[in-house]
């Protein structure tokens, strides 16, 4: 498993995160309104809102919530005092786990992970105790259902394509960071329009640069550590170096 993706993805697609999909569109939300405020309010100038406002899509948020959240972080709404905070920390059989936030209350959101940490077998680090073992990386999902993969492979050969990972019915094209909007663009654009499909998800990421192998018997506690940091209502975005095998995060989901 590559940080929390794979079991992310199974999940949805065995229909067990829809009951969040409420949520998912808050969590949306926030983060185009950060993003938005961290430059203009237009996506085709504010490479972070592009990517915000796609992911946005790729989850079917309804597109009038995301012109709301724009005009939230234009002023054209009441105010929201939120703010991205990133927290760092150590879950069971020692695999690292960094946690994206963004919150209106920074004391109460760092409680709640230390005790979300805590209770799953897991501890709070300082800020940069686990940091240093990701490097960020632009990840597009995509079916491979009905394509070769000769296919898949040809149509990645763009650039800013780092790798191209194969699992079951999907695949990952990982991405330098500012490639990720102009290879979204030209999957669909060359292999996945022309067969009437689309990308599942297109997202900046947090890549291990090394992983930690996790036993049958101790995916269950990693995997309930992680689970709990992302159903929280703050909670953006989870990543861990934790290696899980395929069929065991199929068979848990």
């Amino acid at each position: 498993m590559s940080g929390h993706s794979k079991w992310h993805n199974i999940r949805l697609r065995k229909g067990k995160a829809d009951a969040q999909r409420g949520q998912l569109f808050t969590k949306l939300s926030k983060e185009i309104i950060v993003a938005a405020r961290s430059g203009v309010p237009d996506p085709d100038a504010n490479f972070r809102l592009k990517i915000a406002v796609t992911r946005a899509r790729d989850a079917n948020m309804p597109m009038e919530n995301i012109k709301r959240a724009i005009a939230r972080a234009s002023g054209e709404g009441k105010g929201d005092a939120y703010e991205e905070i990133r927290y760092e920390g150590y879950g069971p059989s020692g695999v690292a786990v960094i946690v994206d936030a963004v919150t209106d209350n920074r004391n109460r959101t760092a409680s709640e992970m230390r005790y979300v940490f805590s209770r799953n077998g897991g501890n709070l680090g300082e800020t940069n105790s686990v940091g240093w073992l990701f490097e960020e990386r632009g990840v597009i999902a995509v079916p491979v259902g009905g394509t070769s993969e000769e296919a898949l492979l040809d149509a990645a050969v763009t650039e800013g394509v780092l790798d191209v990972q194969i699992s079951g019915d999907s695949a990952e094209i990982i991405t330098e960071p500012r490639s990720l909007a102009a290879v979204r663009d030209h999957l669909e654009r060359t292999l996945l329009g022309p067969a009437g499909r689309k990308v599942l998800s297109a997202t900046l990421d947090l890549r291990a640069k090394s992983v930690v192998p996790v036993s049958q018997e101790d995916a269950p506690s990693v995997l309930r550590l992680l689970d709990a940091l992302e159903e929280h209502d703050d909670v953006t975005h989870v990543y861990s170096n934790a290696d899980i095998p395929d069929a065991v995060l199929e068979a848990l989901a």
